[in-house]
């Protein structure tokens, strides 16, 4: 399926530059591209949910593809904790996030998590399909280098054998959860 234009249904900086820079073949435009800034309400309770809304609300407002990621870290010690919470976690930005992360975790010894992402793509006749993906590691106890944004820097890779924070975008891309959300809902196009 030939895709010329794709709008990201998405306000989130670092989730645009990663879904431009993964999803390349089709003109990507962010929703502020457009015109919209404002808030999709997620109202959603899984990540497949919250993608489904945030792509059928922009594909219906501008008449074009819309493209949607809806991901966060899950945490095995909390239960899979922050999850679909992940941006908004702590009620602060992302550094309040990593330290109310840790907070949580304290001198916890099992520190495994993984970060899991929904993507979908909604035509504005309707028509959507999805893409999932997860990358597995663990929580590290500090932060570990500036790449990045929201949980990198305290996510130790299992692929790349080191935190998201030191590893370049490149490296990043083509191991993350995003990628591979990516890759599924191309396989389905």
């Amino acid at each position: 399926m030939k895709l010329d234009k794709i709008a990201v249904a998405s306000g989130n900086k670092g989730k645009i530059k990663e879904i431009k820079q993964i999803f390349t073949g089709a003109e990507t435009v962010s929703m502020s591209e457009l015109g919209f800034d404002g808030d999709i309400p997620e109202t959603g309770t899984t990540f497949k949910e919250n993608a489904l809304i945030k792509a059928k609300f922009i594909a219906e407002k501008f008449n074009l593809p819309a493209l949607a990621d809806d991901s966060g870290l899950c945490v095995d010690a909390l239960g899979g904790a922050p999850g679909i919470y992940s941006a908004r976690y702590s009620g602060g930005n992302d550094a309040d996030n990593r330290r109310f992360l840790l907070e949580k975790l304290g001198g916890c010894a099992d520190r495994r998590a993984r970060f899991e992402s929904a993507v979908c793509l909604y035509f504005p006749d309707g028509k959507y399909f999805f893409g999932e993906g997860a990358t597995y590691g663990s929580i590290l106890f500090e932060d570990t280098g500036v790449n990045g944004f929201g949980y990198d820097c305290l996510f130790y890779s299992d692929d790349l054998k080191k935190s998201f924070g030191i590893a370049s975008a490149e490296e990043k891309n083509a191991v993350s959860h995003r990628y591979r959300a990516l890759c599924d809902l191309r396989s389905k196009l």
